[in-house]
């Protein structure tokens, strides 16, 4: 899982930095989603990590807070 991890990250860098160079509005679109979905996926194996008990804990809450986040009212 570590060599995922690791592999999601990588590949979301690349995607990143190639898009910073990118002239082109589409390629740079489709690199920045891309960079996007590596980070969601790299995320979501951090989360499932038995040695990360805090990082889960971390991601379960900021899903509950999202959640139940009640909208201000002026």
């Amino acid at each position: 899982m570590n060599k995922e991890l690791r592999e999601f990250r990588r590949l979301e860098r690349v995607c990143l930095e190639q898009a910073a160079l990118s002239t082109m509005d589409l390629a740079r679109s489709g690199l920045l989603k891309v960079a996007d979905d590596c980070r969601v996926a790299a995320e979501a194996i951090e989360a499932q990590s038995p040695r990360r008990p805090f990082a889960s804990a971390v991601q379960a809450l900021k899903q509950a807070l999202s959640v139940t986040r009640i909208p201000h009212r002026h």
